[in-house]
């Protein structure tokens, strides 16, 4: 009897070391995310800033153009190898633009990252 209530707390005890690591595996994964798209936004600031320095005429908003426009045809050739269909005309290009500038280039006080 002492035996087997000795065994149930060790499984007890296993189970609960299980879940907590578990949880920490989980936090550090979304600590990983987290710093990876912290970095894809720093490089995409500087590669803005960059471009518009060195390309006469051109402003933050017409690079991010082009990176949206190419993001949005690499898009389409990964879905059309998987051959899934996408709505493909230039209000959904600039529909997609308005979302992206609304969700991403913005922080949380609506401050323009890219200024």
């Amino acid at each position: 009897k002492e035996a087997a209530s000795h065994q149930a707390e060790a499984d007890k005890v296993r189970q609960v070391k299980n879940a907590e690591a578990e949880a920490e595996a989980r936090y550090l994964s979304g600590m990983g995310v987290a710093r990876q798209r912290m970095a894809i936004v720093q490089g995409l600031q500087s590669s803005v800033a960059e471009f518009s320095q060195e390309v006469e005429g051109a402003t933050p908003k017409d690079v991010m153009d082009i990176l949206l426009l190419s993001q949005y045809f690499d898009t389409l050739s990964t879905v059309g190898a998987n051959s899934l269909i996408l709505e493909h005309d230039p209000a959904t290009v600039a529909k997609l633009q308005r979302q992206v500038g609304v969700s991403f280039l913005r922080d949380g006080s609506g401050k323009d990252l890219l200024s």
